[in-house]
């Protein structure tokens, strides 16, 4: 795949905010990408970080679909002008990344997406800015942190309880975040590959690139430990705290 650009142009750069999710582990009746953070909704900050970047032209919003409406008016109110539309999400988290594919279709492959959790409300303008550089030179671009903590693997032993099996070197251990990054034919011809596969299940858009098209290298952006991903309760107040003492923005 031919990476250079035409000289009259440079690549556009859309920008998917995936809010599809329920958010069931953070015990509340609205999505998580609802709630309230140092008033405002989590998804209002990561569309406004996306909206910041002047590296991005375009926002595309995927919601959860019970709740179209609501994510409209809230953004409507904020005026994200960068926002061109809200798009109903998928069952799962892949469906959502295809969603947001779909919402783009106007763009030539050569274009870039960045697809971020809405979840992840804190994320700098640094590392979106990484990002896009990066895929000035590759298709494909992950954000990681190192493993801080030591990661094994399990399995079950004879009584059905988990067991060790291995401890992997922590030094080549890394915590995906988003944005992830990808030159749309890239991540395009990745899902073509993946939904054609009956097998198919996946929950990050840089394994569904590292599996289907091996030769195709995902390299890694090195992300911040404030861009946590707002999951459980503790999550909120993490976020709260990190805001209120200026570590994120």
């Amino acid at each position: 795949m031919s990476l250079d650009q035409p000289a009259h142009r440079r690549p556009r750069v859309a920008a998917a905010v995936l809010a599809g999710g329920v958010g069931s582990r953070m015990g509340s009746a609205h999505p998580k990408q609802l709630l309230r953070l140092a008033g405002q909704t989590i998804l209002e900050r990561s569309v406004a970080a996306l909206c910041a970047a002047p590296e991005v032209d375009e926002v595309v919003v995927v919601m959860n679909a019970a709740h179209l409406a609501e994510a409209e008016k809230i953004l409507a109110e904020g005026r994200y002008d960068k926002v061109s539309r809200i798009v109903p999400g998928g069952a799962s988290r892949s469906e959502s990344s295809l969603a947001a594919l779909q919402a783009v279709d106007d763009y030539d492959d050569n274009d870039l997406l960045l697809l971020h959790d809405a979840a992840r409300p804190l994320v700098s303008g640094r590392t979106i800015t990484a990002c896009v550089t990066e895929l000035t030179e590759v298709g494909a671009v992950g954000v990681a942190v190192p493993s801080s903590d030591t990661v094994v693997q399990v399995t079950l032993d004879v009584s059905g309880r988990e067991v060790i099996a291995a401890v992997p070197d922590r030094a080549a251990l890394r915590r995906m975040q988003t944005p992830q990054g990808f030159r749309l034919g890239v991540i395009r011809r990745a899902y073509a590959r993946a939904f054609a596969d009956p097998g198919f299940t996946a929950t990050d858009d840089c394994g569904v690139v590292l599996r289907y098209l091996p030769e195709e290298p995902v390299r890694i952006v090195t992300g911040e430990e404030s861009n946590i991903k707002v999951t459980h309760p503790s999550d909120l107040a993490v976020a709260e705290a990190l805001l209120r003492t200026g570590v994120a923005q």
